[in-house]
């Protein structure tokens, strides 16, 4: 990894956002430690756009108080823009520019850059040094586009959707250099419309739901905290009735599902014990079973009463604007 400066903290309080009638921002809080990978969930509109223009100095508050490694960014922008680093999903380049030469003009702004071949060789992008940008996949764009946030070093790192559109193997790839700039000492802010994601990725989770922030915890925190019950999903050579199921022990609430039973548990292992028991008495064969525990969409449901609905159109996750969402 290239020389980096010191990790930077962020603390945001009460921080208000509107833009005419509409509350974007409703005076959320929250802190990043230094050195963590914090995600912001929350669906188009949530005010997730707003909080990273907010941070990045690209738009301003209306009131609140926002600290970057001790930089106030509402007072000095120019100031907290020289230790943050940014991938914003809208951001694309020219598509006959080059990886290497992309890299050479974005390191002219800066008075100490880190050296182009270094951000090459650490973003696995040397084979792709002098390949045009519009020849190079989904994936490799992706990894130049992270590269030029790292250009001036930065303490802090703001990425918007950094796998929107990318195929499971290039996310895989993207996610392992994540995880390495984190272990090398980076604070990531990471936005994303991926719930897989967030729970793999981040250290803690916020979820920003009209402008507010209705949770901030780790994921398994999150998880944990969930009021949805683990399901024990299973068929059987032979049907089984709805009441013959919701007898079996610990079972709370159960629906028909392929074929077989979704049964809601409070007890998993004595609900799967009880299950088998009654199959071996009727001689009745056990086809398959699966444990399924609850999920941060189930926890994003509880938390803002609406199902967890990523956009159709993975390359449009981040692009919307909370000024003009109704």
């Amino acid at each position: 990894m290239p020389a980096a400066r010191l990790a930077a903290d962020v603390r945001i309080r009460d921080l208000t956002k509107h833009y005419g009638r509409l509350a974007a921002l409703r005076g959320i809080s929250f802190d990043v430690a230094a050195g963590e990978i914090f995600g912001l969930l929350g669906p188009n509109g949530a005010g997730k756009t707003t909080t990273l223009e907010c941070l990045l100095g690209l738009r301003r508050a209306d009131a609140g108080a926002l600290h970057v490694g001790g930089i106030d960014a509402l007072a000095q922008p120019e100031d907290v823009r020289q230790i943050v680093g940014a991938q914003l999903q809208a951001a694309t380049l020219q598509d006959k520019i080059t990886p290497r030469q992309a890299l050479q003009l974005a390191a002219s702004f800066y008075a100490e850059p880190c050296p182009p071949d270094e951000l090459l060789e650490r973003f696995g992008l040397h084979a792709k040094a002098h390949a045009a940008f519009d020849t190079l996949s989904g994936g490799q764009k992706q990894r130049v586009l992270l590269a030029l946030a790292f250009v001036n070093r930065p303490r802090l790192v703001v990425l918007d959707e950094p796998t929107a559109g990318l195929d499971p193997q290039s996310r895989r790839e993207l996610h392992a250099v994540i995880r390495q700039l984190r272990a090398d000492g980076c604070t990531i802010l990471l936005s994303t419309h991926q719930l897989d994601e967030a729970g793999q990725l981040c250290d803690r989770i916020g979820i920003l739901h009209e402008g507010r922030l209705v949770a901030d915890a780790p994921p398994s925190q999150l998880i944990a905290g969930a009021r949805a019950l683990p399901k024990v999903v299973f068929t059987t050579a032979q049907p089984l009735t709805a009441t013959m199921v919701s007898g079996l022990h610990g079972v709370a609430s159960v629906a028909a599902h392929d074929g077989g039973w979704c049964a809601d548990t409070r007890d998993v292992s004595g609900t799967i014990t009880a299950l088998t028991r009654q199959l071996e008495r009727d001689g009745n064969p056990l086809i398959g079973l699966q444990i399924q525990r609850p999920t941060l969409e189930d926890v994003f449901l509880e938390l803002t009463g609406r199902a967890w609905m990523p956009p159709a159109n993975p390359l449009e996750g981040g692009v919307t604007d909370e000024r003009n969402t109704p």
